[in-house]
């Protein structure tokens, strides 16, 4: 069953059955589904449950209650209710909500909107953005300047074609559909015109100009007095994004400036300018942007930082103090298309990514900023703490850290120490409760130590071990929680799909019980977070897509 996020939440029967139904707040959740991308509640299975009571048993005539109530006290949303039986014979409420061709709202006047697993309300200013970013249909599908499916770039065509079939993202039977057929799949076409998302990417040049919004990249270089020293310009519309980045990386030397470090007998080379954060900065640029507005992106470098400025605001909901934690995808169908190309990490994962490579080089965290007309990230080059990097780098090797684990190791090491309070803000966590997930495991290896009790806690790690790199030479997997090791095999498999069980148990910890992994992964596989192919010795596992 799915679990609860930016497309799904789940209700108990009471709330449509108990002696006051609270119909507002079910009314309140589809208009937040409704202005967003649209989403199912799952009547009938507790917020903790995968799966309704066995015996449980829905009354058909509560389907069109529902349908009456939610219509009753909501403008401009579609309810699609929908009786579900479960695997374990349990019956449930199935409540499609359609994303809205115009904004929702209550019949009272309030806007509510779906922000990862919360529907939060949409008030003041915001509500004019939410009105201006719900055109009745994406930029991205609509095909306003009339190009045929047939005056496209042959060879754009060919090179992304190629990349979809090879990449491991994408699913088998989207892989054998014709290369007409594929571009139908992506929205780069529909009918017989390419759409604006088509002539971005396999379009002429052109049409590619004719968008109007079509990106323009500025890199611009200054010296310590602020004085312009160099200035590149991607201004021709010549390249689409995909390849847009590529070059940019390529034709900016300094990006490839390395330091030398030393190491013992030896010295080590650590990037300026690490790829995977430059190219995850670009990657957000071009598909987070608002395309029906103009303005260019423009790349600033000074002698100690990179300033990625990008027009227009984070899409609504989004802020620079929950951005690690919540996922709002402003251009739905680009950012699938970069994803199934590797040219980006997972849903959400992206300035995580940022932060764990960052922090592991000893850098500050990225700074983000939101001004009325832009989004500015800047990354420092100076490396606060050399010895970070192979702190980290021994603790990765000894223990299976997870990225979470790593962003914390990251911030613990640059500091003497972090109070609970401290760290939650840093991690831009709610509350000091979240930091469970984050730390528990780092406590039990003793990689992270706390002296204090509630938010005046105070962790950090050791000097010593940080100073010697002596860290224990074994590990407590033998008695894992479940939970946990279900958080190892799900990290594991993000890093590594299409993984035989043997390598995943080499990888998360060979001391731990074969049976274990076992039961951990058809576990994951009920929920719907696995996926496997293949029987027996050759059955490889994958996340689901």
């Amino acid at each position: 069953m799915s679990q609860e996020g930016q497309l799904v939440d789940k209700k108990s029967l009471r709330v449509l059955t108990g002696r006051n139904p609270d119909w507002d707040a079910l009314a309140k959740d589809c208009v937040a589904f409704a202005n967003a991308q649209g989403g199912r509640l799952l009547i009938g299975i507790e917020d903790n449950a995968d799966t309704p009571a066995p015996d449980q048993r829905i009354d058909p005539a509560l389907a069109d209650i529902l349908r009456r109530k939610i219509s009753e006290r909501t403008v401009n949303v579609a309810s699609l209710p929908d009786i579900r039986r479960a695997d374990n014979g349990g019956e449930f409420l199935e409540l499609g909500i359609p994303r809205a061709m115009s904004v929702a709202s209550t019949t009272d006047g309030r806007y509510f909107l779906r922000v990862s697993d919360e529907s939060k309300p949409v008030l003041g200013d915001d509500v004019m953005r939410l009105a201006a970013e719900r055109t009745a249909l994406p930029w991205e599908t609509l095909t306003s300047l009339n190009v045929p499916r047939t005056r496209l770039d042959e060879q754009r065509k060919a090179v992304l074609v190629a990349a979809v079939r090879a990449s491991d993202r994408v699913k088998d039977s989207v892989k054998e559909k014709t290369e007409e057929e594929l571009l139908d799949h992506y929205l780069l076409a529909q009918g017989e015109w390419l759409t604006h998302l088509g002539v971005l990417c396999i379009g002429k040049r052109e049409d590619r100009a004719n968008l109007g919004t079509a990106p323009v990249i500025q890199f611009i270089k200054y010296d310590e007095l602020g004085q312009k020293v160099n200035k590149l310009t991607w201004d021709d519309f010549n390249l689409n994004p995909m390849e847009l980045i590529e070059a940019i990386w390529q034709e900016i030397p300094d990006f490839r400036e390395r330091y030398e470090l030393p190491d013992g007998l030896y010295r080590q080379n650590v990037p300026a300018y690490d790829e995977i954060v430059v190219r995850e900065l670009l990657v957000n640029a071009l598909v987070h942007r608002p395309y029906t507005q103009r303005g260019d992106i423009f790349l600033n470098l000074y002698p100690d930082r990179l300033e990625v400025v990008n027009p227009g605001l984070l899409p609504l909901g989004v802020t620079p103090g929950n951005i690690l934690h919540t996922t709002v995808r402003r251009n739905d169908h680009m950012a699938r298309l970069f994803h199934d190309l590797k040219l980006m990490e997972r849903e959400g994962s992206g300035f995580d990514k940022i932060y764990e490579v960052l922090l592991s080089q000893g850098r500050p965290a990225p700074e983000l900023i939101e001004t009325h007309d832009r989004v500015q990230v800047t990354v420092r080059r100076r490396i606060l703490k050399p010895e970070v990097i192979d702190f980290i780098a021994k603790a990765d090797q000894t223990y299976p850290l997870t990225q979470r684990e790593r962003i914390v190791i990251g911030l613990l090491a640059q500091h003497d120490a972090l109070t609970a309070r401290e760290l939650t803000v840093a991690l831009e966590l709610p509350a000091v409760e979240a930091l469970q997930p984050w730390l528990s495991r780092l406590l039990d290896w003793r990689i992270v130590q706390s002296s204090g009790r509630t938010q005046a806690t105070r962790y950090f790690v050791d000097p010593g071990l940080l100073r010697n790199l002596n860290f224990a030479s074994g590990t407590t997997l033998k008695r894992i929680e479940p939970h946990r090791l279900a958080a190892l095999i799900l990290e594991d498999l993000g890093r590594y799909p299409q993984s035989a069980i043997g390598e995943i148990r080499q990888r998360i910890g060979g001391e731990i019980h074969p049976k274990q992994v076992k039961r951990a992964l058809d576990g994951l596989i009920d929920k719907g977070e696995v996926r496997f192919e293949g029987d027996r010795r050759w059955r490889r596992y994958r996340l689901a897509q």
